[in-house]
Order: C-alpha cells, then sequence, then structure tokens
C-alpha cells in the first residue's frame, strides 16, 4: 500500500483550517485521517487538529489486527467518533472556540477491506479502472435538496448555499458517523479529500490526472492541488490518496 498526505492553505485564505495525518495500530494497520474545521480564526484549525489527534492516539493504542471483524472496527469508529463529537463541542463553549466545528473523513484498510467513516461535506471517492465514484454522501443542504429531487447534482455543484453543512463534530446533539466497508481490487485508489478541492476541481480533471503514468501518487497529490490553486483556491485544499497493490499494511512492512 502507497499513500500520499498533501495540505495547502489555498490562494485566499489566512490560515488553513484543515489538518489531516495517518496513524499505525499496535498491529500495524493505518487510519487515514482528514479534518476541515470551521469557526473562527483559531477555533477551525484546533477542531480539525483536536479531532485528528485525539483519534489518531487512541488508534495508535489498538491491536485491532487482521483477526478483527470490520463490524469491531466500525463500532469503534462510531464511538470513538461520537464522543469526540462530545469533546469539541465542550471546548466549543468557551468564548474564543464558540461555535467551532469540523468535517472528518476517516479510512482504515485492513487486507482488502476499506472501512470508511464519514461526517460532513469533505470527501472520499474510490479511483477504479478509470472511473471516479463518490464513496460518501454530503451532510449538506444541498444534499438534501438532491435527495428530495428538488435539484439535481449538476445544480448542487453550482448552488449558492452548497457549503452550508448538516452535521459536523462540534454540536451539541449527538452526533452519528456515515460508517461503511467495501472490498478493495489490486489498483484501486481512494482520494480523500476537503472541499477545497472538488469545488474547484471536477471529476473529468482528477481523472486526467491520474491517468497519467508518468506521475507518482506524491506528484499527483500535488497536481490536484496545483489545479486547485490555479481555479482560484477560494479555500483550503486537503488531499489523501492511498493505492491498494493488495497487499496489507501488515504484508508490505514484512517485504520491506
Amino acid at each position: 500500500m502507497e499513500y500520499s498526505i498533501l495540505s495547502d492553505i489555498g490562494s485566499k485564505r489566512g490560515t488553513n483550517q484543515d489538518y489531516a495525518d495517518s496513524y499505525v495500530n499496535r498491529a500495524g494497520y493505518r487510519l487515514f485521517l482528514l479534518a476541515d474545521g470551521m469557526g473562527g480564526h483559531k477555533a477551525g484549525n484546533v477542531a480539525s487538529k483536536l479531532t485528528v489527534e485525539d483519534l489518531g492516539k487512541l488508534w495508535s493504542e489498538t491491536f485491532f489486527d487482521a483477526g478483527t471483524p470490520e463490524a469491531t472496527l466500525e463500532l469503534w469508529l462510531r464511538n470513538q467518533i461520537r464522543n469526540e463529537n462530545e469533546n469539541i463541542a465542550s471546548l466549543g463553549k468557551l468564548d474564543e472556540y464558540q461555535g467551532m466545528g469540523t468535517t472528518l473523513e476517516a479510512v482504515v484498510i485492513k487486507e482488502n477491506v476499506a472501512i470508511s467513516a464519514h461526517v460532513g461535506d469533505s470527501r472520499t471517492y474510490l479511483i477504479r479502472d478509470g472511473a471516479l465514484s463518490k464513496v460518501t454522501t454530503d451532510h449538506s443542504l444541498v444534499q438534501e435538496l438532491v435527495d428530495a429531487g428538488q435539484i439535481t447534482e449538476e445544480e448542487a455543484e453550482v448552488h449558492p448555499n452548497k457549503n452550508i453543512i448538516t452535521r459536523s463534530l462540534g454540536q451539541t446533539t449527538e452526533v452519528q458517523a456515515d460508517i461503511q466497508s467495501f472490498e478493495l481490487q489490486e489498483g484501486d485508489v481512494l482520494l480523500m479529500n476537503s472541499d477545497g478541492l472538488t469545488n474547484m476541481v471536477s471529476a473529468g480533471e482528477i481523472l486526467e490526472i491520474f491517468a497519467r503514468e508518468d506521475l507518482t501518487l506524491d506528484n499527483k497529490s500535488e497536481a490536484l492541488i496545483r489545479l486547485a490553486n490555479e481555479h482560484g483556491g477560494f479555500d483550503n485544499i486537503t488531499v489523501i490518496l492511498i493505492k491498494f497493490d493488495g497487499q496489507s499494511e501488515t504484508e508490505v512492512q514484512e517485504v520491506n
């Protein structure tokens, strides 16, 4: 398994409220985390960084291995994300952090299965055989309009209220993450990103970059962020790319 993590402030923002990282647990399995913070000048930075680091630390202390059922990992993600929502909401009661919150994308790959957890309007995609499929469904006002049949997916992409989200970490009510597991095939790539990428770069442009065999995975992360900035870079831009080569994380470590 090969991966790349890259974040950029964009062309218009004064701070980067996105945060992304990966953490390995005691059995050698990796958790990828991406958060897009919101709130005041400082609050968004705190919410995203704290969420990623809290969940990452908890994951690094687990012993989940090849024999751990996917259902156990799903339950762990659900419970820890619910607890982290309470932590962020509690901190958000302080004046300097009032109203802060964050989206969250989380992915664990165990053998040939990906377990995804999602809150907000950051996204996880699957790139397979030259096609781009959205794994997650935005928790947003315009997605609710799409689901109700009031607007199309194409209209949602340019809707003036597309950035209004309906679910995030930091809410005073209990937050349920969307959790799902799906099988991977050799050559699959997972793209996790903040909306600073997909608000600026089309699906076709993403696929054009991935079709280039002369680019490494890091090169493709750089190309995606560069293109988002060329198109305006109105928001922070964060990308995690994970290429599945048919081997689990622990198998790769043993080969090396």
